[in-house]
């Protein structure tokens, strides 16, 4: 016997035609890539999606093509989020920190029809516009009276002309909730990238947990700033939750300096803020020599890669800011764990909560996971066992587009299919998971597993190293040895025999690495994720004092 409830497809448009009927006045503000600030409503941003919905009526685009953006975070491009996947098309979102092939070949495996792009990327559209064969319409999010008069890009149009057009009168259509919405790629650090291709429903079924109290915990009382960018996996879902619960939106656009995230921080009595380690680095380090302090921030959630420990201890002891750790994939919409306390943890002291804080996090509700050996054997979750990450749920991937790279499921003895993150990791009998390394990263010494990771945090916390990488070099007896890269921060001083004597007492011996190298600069791929493959080529020649 089948239930009898009303069958409404979940669908994207639904997200912003809420937030206009009941939180239709709540701001929206964006850092322009002018350089200006601009506001405006919910109730407006609902408007200008429908207009961005019969502009691209009017190119008689087919049903589930694609629609491009190279754009910042900021209100046209939240605008084009809700008005392109809203009327049945796909919205694809390109990271411009890839290399311009890179950007072609994706634009062009993806058969995108349009490509949106914010001024400040001009360059790299008109290195590649001539290669993307499959775009018939180029729009620049700008003015009119913005538009280059000689771009050199056939039939240009600035984004408010196109959309100044069109009526503001728009049905959107019902569809399947399982149509496509969105698609991003993988970073692509080795070989082509591959995409991702969410749908409506696997889109709200994650806002709905993103905004979870256990999880994101928004409501329509935050000011929220994503600092993680909107041209990879969708900001981690925000944008979409915070039209589901009416929280106020700020966008920092093109200006990322810890300065320039200060100053929106402050004046638009942001709440909470979600970013990556690197740049919340640049904000502590713009804070901190100025004796600056939060006035409204209470929390902020950081992801992306492994956040140091020193991170998390500034942020709560020094300004009073709780950091929820995070982890996810873009194969998984992205989020599936994050990191908050359970009610038994809140009496414990301060060193065991913040043990607790450095995992990931316990898994979302809609994501299943367990770790297996190398047989694919189930490893017990008591925190010990460390094995190869599987997860499953409503909103990871099951497929790539265009079947790339076969079938990445990894089927159980009932026949289910998990997919294989690549992280080894750690579950505790309380559900929270560690990741100690990635699957291609783990140091095999002498039959041990050595993690990275640690080997990573127990470097930046020294007051003198700005960024490290740990990773494994041959050694004739233990097989590999860890080896860790650092860079200084500006004007500090430390020597390799000083920071390995920083080690002692903090792991054990043999996981202390057996060399520093110091460098420059660590190379990060487009994510803002150090790269340890191009640091091995890099460090191709290296060898190990005294073999």
């Amino acid at each position: 016997m089948l239930g009898l409830m009303q069958n409404q497809p979940l669908l994207i448009s639904s997200l912003i035609d809420f937030a206009e009927h009941h939180h239709g006045d709540t701001e929206i503000v964006s850092r322009r890539v002018e350089g200006d600030i601009h506001r405006y409503t919910y109730r407006e941003v609902a408007q200008r999606s429908r207009q961005v919905a019969n502009a691209l009526a009017g190119m008689k685009l087919a049903f589930g093509d694609r629609v491009a953006t190279l754009a910042w975070n900021g209100y046209r491009h939240l605008e084009l989020y809700f008005g392109v996947s809203g009327s049945g098309l796909v919205l694809h979102t390109i990271n411009p920190r890839l290399h311009p092939e890179q950007i072609a070949w994706i634009a062009n495996h993806a058969e995108d029809q349009v490509l949106c792009f914010d001024m400040s990327f001009l360059p790299i559209i008109q290195a590649v516009h001539s290669k993307c064969t499959t775009v018939k319409h180029w729009i620049a999010l700008c003015d009119a009276d913005k538009l280059p008069k000689d771009s050199g890009i056939p039939g240009l149009q600035s984004y408010e002309a196109w959309i100044g057009k069109a009526s503001d009168v728009f049905n959107w259509p019902e569809f399947d909730e399982n149509t496509a919405s969105s698609m991003c790629y993988t970073s692509g650090t080795t070989g082509n990238p591959k995409a991702a291709l969410y749908s409506h429903r696997s889109t709200i079924l994650h806002a709905y947990a993103a905004a979870l109290p256990d999880v994101m915990c928004l409501s329509a009382r935050d000011s929220v700033l994503p600092v993680v960018p909107m041209f990879h996996v969708n900001a981690w879902g925000i944008p979409y939750s915070a039209a589901l619960t009416g929280c106020k939106l700020v966008f920092p656009g093109p200006a990322l300096d810890g300065k320039s995230i200060y100053e929106l921080l402050e004046s638009e009595r942001v709440t909470y803020a979600a970013g990556v380690p690197t740049i919340w680095q640049m904000l502590l380090g713009h804070m901190k020599p100025a004796g600056l302090r939060f006035s409204t921030l209470k929390r902020t959630v950081i992801g992306g890669s492994a956040c140091p420990p020193a991170m998390i201890t500034a942020f709560n002891d020094e300004y009073g800011v709780e950091v929820l750790h995070a982890w996810g994939m873009t194969e998984m919409s992205p989020l599936g764990t994050l990191c908050t306390l359970k009610n038994k943890h809140l009496s414990l002291p301060a060193e065991e909560q913040m043990k607790i804080r450095l995992k990931q996090g316990r898994a979302i509700f809609g994501v299943d996971m367990k770790i297996v050996d190398h047989d694919g054997k189930r490893l017990p979750h008591d925190g010990k066992a460390y094995g190869d990450l599987l997860v499953r749920g409503p909103w990871i991937l099951r497929e790539y587009f265009k079947g790339e790279g076969g079938d990445p499921l990894v089927k159980d003895n009932n026949g289910l299919g998990w997919f294989p993150t690549g992280d080894v990791a750690t579950i505790d009998p309380d559900g929270y998971m560690q990741i100690t390394d990635r699957s291609k990263d783990v140091i095999k010494s002498g039959g041990e597993w050595i993690s990275s990771i640690d080997v990573e945090n127990i470097a930046v916390a020294h007051p003198a190293i700005a960024m490290a990488a740990c990773i494994g070099v041959r050694h004739p007896k233990w097989d590999e040895r860890p080896i860790v890269v650092v860079v200084k921060k500006p004007g500090a001083e430390v020597s390799r025999e000083e920071l390995l004597q920083f080690y002692e007492g903090k792991t054990a011996k043999w996981q202390i690495p057996d060399d520093v190298v110091f460098v420059d600069a660590i190379p990060l791929g487009a994510t803002g994720k150090m790269l340890k493959t191009k640091l091995r080529e890099v460090l191709q020649d290296y060898k190990l004092p005294n073999t």
